[in-house]
């Protein structure tokens, strides 16, 4: 499908030619009640997205696209169950992961609600368990170091949460995360862990991901050096897969085996066992909170109106920034410590989806997908690239994420966390007028020769489009609002692309390379001749400098 040829993509780039020529600071000014018009509440999660650079005819017209998309009956294909990530015949149903209810879903015919509850009772179980001492190492010992094993999103989802929430961790237990296959993310780790209180949780939906794989094991000697029995797996190893014969083989015992199924997508796998390493931090009430705020926003996405529909506003002003502003990135500014993987998270969710340029008819796009996405801790970001998106000449957009209450209260700190948060995305719309600049040098006692020479270094030019999103808490209720709403976001700009947002076959060709070249890095030279000549100088240095 060409979708600029559609009339609703050329309506919108006449908006685009009569937009571009119009500053925030005149939308305002058209609009006294903007941010009314233009910002959206759901169960104390705000969204205000009056900084970007739209107004109602243009937001009408792409609304419309939306809609000459499909999205409201791939939306409901999705719910339904439908196999609509089509290149691996899959069905994509996370959404029922956070169904709540005894009900059937997605449907009585094909109702996956049995096994979800028999994993969520297992995962209660375990979490029980180990937060009341309960678990014990092969010593006798009570568990408190808990490591999480995975990568991707069986790394950046649970990591995300559980440093999102650790305002509600359990006192007496400590959460690691390991992902790189770099042995100086899991050998400084194993150096100050004990093996008699330490539980392993290994979440890989194959069982055979090498970087998952090869850590796993390193962390099975390291423990059997000091157990020396194979029964004391049992008693320090999780397994979270869909692959229960390779855990089994691993060493690890059916009644620690919690099972995900081929419908979950890796970065949309934190709302199930693979999310237990939140559960044992937060307690598994907690965790049902956080699926209940990721329900409430599912709820919304399946029955909103397009115009008052939270991820499709989302996702139509990041289209719009994108395909019709010319934006090649966007910038992801968490102004909470605790929310500091949220950038990491997204550029898998956002990237790893629609970083593609084949539609789902196999054809090449006819527009450009999905922007780069990258951030920062908000104030960290100040005083570092700040001064790029404020005179750079760079169009980037921002997403300011912020909660209203501190999940760490200090006297003293978070009114200026929030007036700088605030500032920044004010600054960022509206800058500085080259008049504002000279009174405001002139009042500073200047003289004008003076002032002219500051001026030029002065000015401001703002007009970079951002949405805050203010919580009212960092609660696990509300941040699982917030990230489906980013989910839901993400699945609606591939629908609107024309993508297939729920495969990534990108990630598989580095994969196949990988194993192929480590036969020569190894020692084998017979592989050299089949290697390019770059790379195989590069292992010819390996060869004499690296070790295995």
């Amino acid at each position: 499908m060409n979708l600029t040829n559609t009339p609703e993509w050329q309506a919108l780039l006449g908006h685009k030619a009569r937009l571009q020529t119009q500053h925030l600071r005149d939308l305002f000014a058209d609009d006294v009640q903007r941010f009314q018009h233009f910002s959206l509440e759901l169960d104390g999660l705000l969204v205000d997205y009056s900084k970007q650079r739209i107004d109602t005819a243009a937001l009408n017209d792409l609304i419309q696209l939306a809609r000459h998309s499909e999205v409201e009956s791939w939306r409901d294909r999705m719910f339904a169950g439908e196999k609509i990530n089509f290149s691996e015949n899959r069905a994509v149903l996370h959404t029922a992961l956070r169904h709540t209810d005894f009900t059937p879903f997605p449907s009585v015919e094909h109702d996956v609600m049995p096994e979800v509850h028999a994993v969520r009772k297992q995962m209660r179980d375990i979490v029980e368990r180990v937060r009341s001492g309960l678990w014990r190492g092969f010593k006798g010992d009570a568990i408190q170091n808990i490591v999480n094993i995975g990568i991707g999103g069986s790394d950046l989802g649970p990591k995300l949460a559980t440093r999102a929430l650790s305002a509600l961790q359990h006192p007496g237990l400590n959460f690691y995360y390991v992902s790189n296959l770099d042995s100086a993310h899991l050998a400084p780790l194993l150096e100050k862990l004990d093996p008699h209180t330490t539980l392993f949780i290994v979440a890989s939906k194959t069982f055979t991901t090498q970087e998952t794989s090869i850590n796993a094991h390193t962390a099975r000697t390291w423990l059997m050096a000091a157990a020396m029995e194979e029964w004391a797996i049992a008693k320090h190893f999780i397994a979270v897969t869909s692959n229960p014969s390779k855990a089994q083989e691993f060493g690890i015992p059916e009644a620690n085996i919690l099972q995900i199924w081929d419908w979950v997508g890796g970065r949309y796998s934190l709302w199930s066992a693979v999310g237990l390493s939140v559960a044992l931090a937060i307690g598994m009430r907690g965790f049902e909170r956080l699926l209940e705020g990721a329900e409430t926003m599912d709820t919304h996405f399946r029955n909103a109106p397009l115009d008052k529909n939270l991820p499709v506003l989302l996702a139509l002003m990041s289209i719009w920034n994108t395909n019709f502003l010319g934006a090649e990135t966007t910038a992801v500014l968490p102004y909470n410590e605790s929310m500091r993987h949220l950038p990491g998270f997204l550029q898998q969710l956002e990237m790893e989806s629609n970083g593609k340029t084949v539609g789902r008819d196999g054809a090449p796009l006819s527009c450009r997908a999905n922007p780069i996405v990258w951030g920062e801790i908000g104030v960290n970001g100040q005083h570092a690239f700040f001064q790029l998106l404020h005179q750079g000449g760079w169009l980037i957009p921002c997403d300011f994420v912020v909660a209203a209450s501190s999940d760490y209260p200090l006297p003293g700190h978070q009114a200026p966390l929030l007036a700088n948060c605030l500032a920044q995305s004010s600054a960022l719309a509206f800058g500085k007028t080259e008049q504002q600049a000279r009174i405001e040098l002139a009042a500073a006692g200047l003289q004008e020769a003076e002032i002219a020479k500051l001026l030029p270094h002065k000015v401001f030019a703002g007009n970079q489009p951002s949405t805050t999103i203010l919580m009212t808490s960092l609660d696990p209720f509300q941040l699982g609002m917030l990230l489906a709403l980013y989910e839901h976001k993400v699945f609606v700009q591939g629908v609107v692309w024309g993508l297939n947002s729920f495969d990534q076959w990108g990630v598989e060709l580095g994969k196949q390379l990988a194993n192929s070249l480590l036969p020569a890095l190894n020692g084998d030279q017979a592989y050299d001749a089949q290697l390019d000549d770059s790379t195989r100088g590069l292992i010819s240095y390996f060869r004499r400098y690296g070790n295995n």
